[in-house]
């Protein structure tokens, strides 16, 4: 009985402990004595038993399942390292005709997982891309993969794909009209413009590569701001019966029962900064506020890429101020 439990207890390591397995009978002599027959069973472990291993291994917990493909991928980085190129006849078969079938798969799955959410979402009465990305990510990636993922997926969505105005609805509010945060993210990409060229030809003459590494970089920067400023108009404030969703573009966002309130008011005297203030905003002082919201409790606010810190008074500006705070309010009344 205790070694059964004992067994149980390391199953899990099985398909991590192969790939290790495999890498130290390459460097022993049994390798150079027999290296076709090896090769071969070393290529099956690495893409059929440690895949199928790892998905017996999580196939009743919280993990996608769809984790099984970057094992299956890390497989195949491995067994192109370790092995001799003459004896990688079945990784460049696998790497040359079903690696772009599971590539074309992934993408399509996806597409038709954010789909589905967006759906979703306008059913409920909002229409949300990169909540909708989160959601659809979440499903076929680990947790942190799956931010990052979803985050980059919905720059290049705002920043290039989506450029139809948005409409508010009678429980959404803006937050970026009255505000200079267009223009300052404006002369961002402006300056990474002129800057990107500057250096961009200084840098020909020594190295045409490094030149444009850098432009290259610079271009993904401007279009990350691009991204950034796109979504502010995008993802407004949205009051619900029970909660409140605040949203500052994709870069933080909290939703807040309305339960957790224990004072929402007009505010715009200054703060300090170790009065335990958290700004809605990323830009903070610089964009100003106009409400408090203080809680009963902590609670986080989601940052871009998935960074996150607790909160119980948050500042934020809204466009039309008294329209919110009579919102919540009238809300909180009939909620209570």
């Amino acid at each position: 009985m205790t070694y059964s439990i004992k067994l149980h207890k390391y199953l899990p390591l099985l398909p991590f402990v192969i790939p290790v397995l495999c890498i130290w009978v390459v460097n022993t002599p049994f390798f150079s004595e027999d290296p076709i027959s090896l090769s071969y069973a070393i290529t099956f472990d690495l893409l059929i038993t440690t895949p199928i291993l790892y998905f017996l291994t999580i196939r009743k917990s919280e993990i996608p399942k769809t984790t099984v493909v970057p094992v299956f991928i890390l497989g195949i980085v491995i067994a192109s390292i370790i092995l001799p190129d003459e004896h990688q006849l079945y990784v460049s078969l696998v790497k040359t005709w079903f690696l772009p079938i599971l590539e074309i798969s992934i993408v399509t799955y996806l597409i038709i997982t954010i789909r589905k959410a967006i759906k979703e979402f306008k059913s409920a009465g909002s229409i949300d891309f990169f909540s909708a990305a989160k959601d659809a990510s979440n499903k076929i990636l680990p947790k942190k993969v799956a931010i990052l993922f979803a985050t980059e997926l919905s720059v290049f969505y705002y920043g290039l794909i989506t450029w139809k105005s948005r409409a508010l609805q009678q429980n959404e509010f803006s937050y970026h009209q009255n505000t200079s945060t267009r223009m300052v993210l404006g002369v961002f990409i402006f300056l990474i413009i002129i800057e990107a060229t500057a250096v961009h030809l200084l840098l020909q003459g020594w190295s045409t590569i490094a030149a444009w590494i850098l432009t290259i970089l610079s271009i993904y920067g401007c279009f990350q701001i691009l991204g950034i400023l796109k979504s502010l108009s995008r993802r407004p404030i949205v009051i619900s019966k029970d909660s409140i969703n605040l949203r500052y573009g994709i870069m933080n966002e909290a939703e807040i029962p309305l339960e957790r309130i224990k004072n929402i008011i007009p505010f715009t005297q200054p703060v300090e900064k170790n009065d335990g203030y958290i700004h809605l905003s990323a830009f903070k002082d610089m964009e100003g506020h106009n409400i408090l919201i203080e809680l009963k409790e902590e609670m986080p606010l989601n940052g871009f890429y998935g960074m996150k810190k607790s909160f119980r008074k948050l500042l934020l500006y809204i466009d039309q101020p008294e329209a919110f705070y009579e919102k919540v309010e009238k809300n909180l009344n009939s909620f209570e």
